[in-house]
Parts: structure tokens; sequence; C-alpha cells
């Protein structure tokens, strides 16, 4: 049953937020109709629970923090050869599919587009899509076999992300039957008192809900069903901004399969500890990452008898999930984090307001918060040169300068 004009009206006065119609009237037909739609699919229930979340602290201290075992991938001796050969069995038989987390855009790099079509300076002038459809491409050439493309993008980058494959002929892929996209979920930013912002345009300022709503994307977008419906149950879930993510790794998926575990997260060392990454442990008994800005320094710090840190095992955003844990993991969603930022928004009275500090939420959830939902998880340790060359900052580090170089030197390119 659709909701008429005035039970969306009452429905924002029940909420405190009729302000939301402020602008209706001044809107053109077209935004008006966008508007509404926006105000029926908002939950104000929710959107009271996270602005009720913003006024706390997140508290580990009644929680126990314990490191979590590993595997060292090159430690695996004969195993090695054993997980492998599972690995590759499950990829030639069309098992496995790859989801690119595409969503952001590149400006942090100073790039206008979305951030998989930034080029980081090779000789080639290849973007990092190309970068990852590469690595792709030689494991179906090795395996013979097609491994089917998830792209999620975000309300703000999906034309121009399609469009770029489309110029570019989708580097080989098939849309729509090898090659899919789908558009992470939104949610609207609300400011210190609560009330949901206007944007610019007069619509509700949403932001994206985070690397974390992949689960809920891909099942609202039916994504599970076509890969349902291809065979596939095995999907590595990564991030577009690193050009050495091993998408399609034999080791990875044999150990998944050989263990019988919902999920397996890749590590790399921390190269020390103070470096900006989260950390694999275990919390409460279950698997966890903890946040660099939550642990302390006690426990950063902390070696085993051999020197090594322990907790020192970096998440690379590089995992591997079961289709059937994707599924259940879809189903709602995970909690959801605060992070207050600068937005400009139209105030109550029509006017333009631009803020010079911070001014307003926006709410994300973390993909890793999954790891708690499973009863286990297997971590595999790898290695950083020949796993993880993000590019994240302009410059310094994670910069297009070291993914760079990281690239060339795993490419032996000169």
């Amino acid at each position: 049953m659709k909701e008429t004009f005035e039970e969306i009206e009452w429905k924002l006065k029940k909420f405190g937020q009729e302000h939301l119609l402020n602008g209706y009237s001044q809107l053109e037909e077209a935004k008006q109709k966008r508007l509404l739609e926006q105000l029926k699919k908002i939950d104000y229930s929710l959107i009271n629970s996270l602005y009720e979340g913003t006024k706390k602290s997140k508290d580990l201290s009644n929680s126990v923090i314990e490191p979590i075992q590993f595997f060292d991938k090159y430690k695996l001796n004969g195993q090695y050869k054993e997980f492998e050969a599972i690995g590759e069995k499950a990829i030639k038989e069309g098992k496995l599919a790859v989801v690119t987390m595409a969503g952001g855009q590149g400006t942090r790099l100073g790039h206008k587009g979305p951030k998989g079509t930034f080029d980081i300076g090779l000789d080639s002038h290849k973007p990092l899509f190309e970068l990852l459809r590469d690595t792709i491409k030689e494991a179906e050439k090795k395996y013979n076999v097609i491994i089917p493309w998830f792209i999620m993008t975000s309300r703000e980058n999906n034309d121009e992300t399609i469009s770029f494959f489309e110029k570019n002929k989708f580097f080989g892929y098939e849309k729509d039957k090898t090659i899919f996209f789908f558009q992470q979920g939104e949610l609207p930013m609300i400011d210190t008192e609560g009330k949901i912002l206007i944007g610019e345009d007069g619509l509700v300022k949403e932001a994206a809900d985070g690397h974390g709503g992949i689960f809920e994307s891909l099942v609202r977008n039916k994504m599970t069903d076509e890969m349902r419906r291809m065979g596939i149950e095995w999907a590595f879930i990564g991030g577009v901004d690193n050009c050495l993510a091993q998408m399609v790794d034999p080791v990875f998926l044999g150990i998944a399969i050989d263990k019988n575990v919902a999920a397996v997260g890749k590590s790399i060392i921390k190269a020390n500890p103070q470096e900006k990454v989260g950390v694999f442990c275990k919390k409460d008994g279950k698997p966890y990452v903890i946040e660099y800005s939550e642990i302390s320094q006690e426990l950063a710090e902390k070696t085993d008898e051999n020197g090594e840190l322990v907790f020192g095992e970096s998440h690379i955003l590089c995992n591997l999930f079961s289709l059937d844990a994707i599924e259940r993991m879809g189903q709602k969603p995970l909690p959801y984090h605060s992070a207050f930022k600068k937005a400009t928004y139209i105030d109550k009275d029509g006017n333009k307001v631009e803020p010079t500090s911070p001014n307003a939420y926006k709410f994300e959830a973390f993909l890793f918060d999954a790891f708690g939902e499973l009863d286990d998880m297997i971590v595999l340790r790898g290695k950083r040169e020949e796993e993880f060359a993000p590019c994240k900052n302009a410059t310094g580090v994670d910069s297009p300068e070291t993914a760079r170089e990281l690239y060339k030197n795993y490419h032996n390119l000169k």
C-alpha cells in the first residue's frame, strides 16, 4: 500500500523530522517525487537509534581481546599443495566469483571520477579497474574458466563507472552475463541534534553505508540469486584501490573448503606497532578486527617470545566468504559506526549552510563486523609485497607512488 503525502507528513511529525518538507513546494515535480520516495524508505526509528549512539563512545574495557590463530601461507609445508589442489578444482568448476567494492570517488587522490578509473602512473596508464581485470584475466587463462565479476558502485558514481566500462568494451566481459554492476545502500546524514539534513539539491542528504553494506547490497540487488544461478559457491570481496589484490588464490579458497569455514581473511604482518591498520583478533571468543584507533598502546606494542607483534595480523580488506554466509548476513544490517564530517546543507529556513568544521554525522557499517556473526573463520598470512598495494592518499604512505612501486616490483616492470 502506497503512503499518501499526508501519511508521510504525519510520520515526519511523529519523529520530529517535519522540516524535511519545508522546501517541497519549491521543487520541480520530478524532485518532489524523488524526495517523497526517499522519505518513504527512511527507517526513522533506526535514525533515532543511530543518533543516540553518537552520544556513546566505543568501550572495549569489558571485552576480552586475544590474538587470533593464523596460517602462514608460506609455512604450510606439504599442506600448501593440498590446499592449492582443492582450490584449483573449485575454480575450474566455476565456483568462485570476484566482488569489487568500488563506490568511492578519487577525491583524496585529486582525481575527478570513480576511484577505479584512477591511473596510478604506470607506463601503460592502466587505471585501477584494468589492473584488477588483468589479474582476473590471467587466472581465467590459467584455469580455463570465466570468473564472474561483480562490481559495487554508488549512486554518485554508478553511471560514470558503467560508461567507463562501456568505452572499454567491458574488458572482454559480457554485461549482465559475466560482469554485473549493483549499487550500495545509503543512509541519511544528520546534524548534532539528530535532524536529517537536506542537501543543496533539495533532497535528503545521504551518504554511502560503508563497505559493511556489501552483504545487504548483494542480496537486495539479487546478485546472490545470480551467483546461485551460475553455480557460484564462494566470493572474494575486496576494495578497488588495492592493485595487488590476489582475488583468485587457490590456496586461500582451498583452505576454506578443507577446513569447512564460512570465511577466510588475508592478513599481512603489521609494518610497525603504529601502522594505521586494523588487526585481526578474538573479541570475547569471536573473530574480530580491532581498529588502530581502538587498540591500546600496550596491546599494539606487545610482542611474543620471538619478538613478533602479538596483534600484528593486519586486515587488508581481502576476504573470502561462502555464498551461504553472504546470504545469511545480507538479511539484516551490520552495526553502524558514526563519523563526524563537514556537510553543506539547506537549513529549515531555506538557507545554504557551508560549515568550516565538522557538523554532521554519517553512518557506515564495516565489513569486518560480519566476522563476529560467524562461528569461526581462518586468517591466512600472506606477504605485503605480493598482496597489498593500496592507493588511498595523494602522497606519502599508501599513495600512487608506493602502489606503483609495489606493482612494478611484483610484475618485474622497469
